[in-house]
């Protein structure tokens, strides 16, 4: 029961075990859920991304245990608050959030430091770490986007 909800959490209902680049399509699961957490604003995104970190941290973990593997490619869950955590740090709209699914998901392919490094963390911090990263780098490289823009 304990592995079948982890899974579930972890593989964020399903997207992770689509075929091909799991970690895409995990993202793009992220997208409705960061846009209707917008629309309740800041709150209730930094809300939604604390809850999804936490629950992703047990349920990598979990899942990581049970397949044997350190870093499951159906895990997607880090990928969510990863981009989670990239929209709560960019400017608000949808060209944003266009932009913020390409960065994220460039830094979270390219592992720039020290995205790769946190990677080694145990169990399931090592699962979230490097794509929470990877997420402060796609949100800050919007900022500079937007600060250059507004210069």
């Amino acid at each position: 029961m304990k592995t079948d909800h982890a899974l579930l959490c972890a593989t964020f209902f399903g997207a992770g075990r689509l075929p091909k680049a799991p970690g895409t399509w995990g993202t793009l699961a992220a997208v409705p859920l960061a846009w209707l957490c917008q629309m309740f604003g800041d709150a209730v995104l930094a809300g939604v991304f604390i809850l999804i970190t936490g629950v992703g941290v047990w349920s990598a973990q979990v899942v990581v245990e049970v397949l044997k593997r350190k870093d499951p490619s159906e895990v997607v869950i880090d990928e969510v608050a990863g981009f989670l955590l990239t929209m709560m740090i960019a400017p608000r709209g949808w060209g944003w959030m266009v932009g913020g699914f390409l960065l994220f998901r460039l830094f979270d392919i390219w592992k720039p430091w020290p995205v790769h490094a946190l990677e080694r963390l145990p169990g399931g911090w090592g699962v979230m770490a490097d794509d929470l990263a990877a997420g402060v780098w796609a949100g800050l490289c919007l900022l500079l986007i937007a600060r250059i823009g507004s210069l």
